[in-house]
């Protein structure tokens, strides 16, 4: 497993410090994450005491939330120290990271803590003066990507035109609702390009959740034989439509998958998963479900989760050691913009300098 090569990985933490970030997103609503820094020192050959940097993201959705935690005092975050990468993450459940009270959603707690286990592996990998590609011995390759958009109320095409306008082959992961009729399913579908259908039928108890409509259902699988069809849920009325030929292979999993565990729970044996790390919490769970589903051919592809700062570039790095040809919805930055704009970039993803070998210095856990 990949995490066996960085388990024993050596960092040294001497000061813990935050930056918020904010933007508003194609999805109409403003976004508040916050990147989690840990720096320490690093051993050069010039003269002089020299430090480093490790930065992660939290993703937690709630922008109370993130104000909390930017407003608590970080001096409780004592996490000064010298720590293998998993003594660091075993130290990480002893620290309170909601000083102000549990969160109301117990995924935030997992957004939170992969936020300071990033950090740590890219601290880690930037003291040790390497990359985590060269770390796991996994070559980066090209990422293909798709974009998640919405389609507004009422439904239309026209986010989906304009994004073609300026990228023709763009490909989509969408989001249907009980609102799409069947002349828009009918539109998106002549559209074509649409390789992920995002159900929200795993969700409770969030802005986002859909309830299961075997109708809708229905129509989409024959509408886009070939998608995707994520996280749909499973009712008595769903049930007969998701079991059908031709459409149970095409299930995903997304919002319930946070370790190993939830993978062998799941109804049926899955044939695609959705890779969201921040869902996992720690890296060893993450590292240890990829292995999982290389070794039971379950098909992978990454999530995005309107990362703002340093996150967006680990979820492509993550891509492109794992599951680079997958359908993955980590499309840079620019797509989640409410304006679409000119010069986005294509898919797929070039490798970066800095990580195909031709650039200089360690890359660490970064994709830049």
């Amino acid at each position: 497993m990949a995490y066996d090569a960085l388990a024993d990985l050596e960092l040294t933490i001497d000061a813990v410090d935050w930056r918020r970030l904010e933007a508003d997103t194609s999805s109409g609503f403003e976004r508040v994450t916050t990147e989690i820094m840990l720096t320490g020192p690093v051993e050069t050959d010039r003269p002089g005491r020299e430090t480093v940097t490790g930065i992660g993201e939290d993703v937690t959705y709630d922008t109370d939330e993130q104000d909390a935690f930017q407003a608590a005092d970080w001096t409780s975050f004592d996490l000064e120290g010298t720590y293998t990468l998993d003594e660091f993450s075993a130290y990480l459940e002893s620290v309170d990271l909601f000083p102000a009270g549990d969160p109301e959603r117990t995924d935030f707690l997992d957004y939170r803590r992969w936020a300071f286990e990033s950090a740590g592996l890219d601290l880690a990998l930037r003291q040790a003066g390497t990359s985590i590609a060269t770390r796991v011995e996994r070559p980066c390759e090209p990422v293909r990507f798709v974009t998640s958009t919405r389609l507004g109320e009422p439904p239309t095409t026209e986010r989906l035109e304009a994004l073609r306008d300026v990228v023709p082959d763009l490909e989509f992961k969408l989001d249907p609702t009980p609102e799409w009729a069947s002349s828009i399913i009918d539109a998106v579908a002549d559209f074509g390009g649409v390789r992920i259908l995002d159900l929200k039928g795993q969700y409770e108890g969030t802005d986002v959740d859909v309830p299961g409509d075997p109708e809708l259902y229905q129509n989409l699988a024959e509408a886009f034989p070939e998608a995707v069809l994520e996280d749909p849920a499973v009712t008595p009325e769903t049930r007969p439509v998701l079991e059908a030929a031709g459409v149970r292979e095409r299930l995903s999993w997304d919002a319930p998958i946070h370790g190993v565990e939830d993978v062998r729970a799941l109804l049926w044996e899955p044939n695609w998963l959705n890779i969201k790390p921040s869902r996992f919490g720690s890296l060893e769970s993450l590292l240890e479900t990829i292995a999982y589903a290389d070794d039971h051919d379950i098909r992978l592809y990454g999530g995005g989760q309107f990362e703002l700062g340093v996150g967006r570039g680990q979820l492509q790095l993550l891509a492109s050691l794992f599951y680079s040809d997958g359908p993955n919805d980590v499309a840079p930055r620019a797509y989640n913009e409410p304006a679409v704009s000119d010069g986005l970039p294509t898919s797929p993803l070039a490798v970066p300098e800095a990580l195909s070998g031709e650039g200089s210095g360690p890359a660490g856990f970064r994709w830049e």
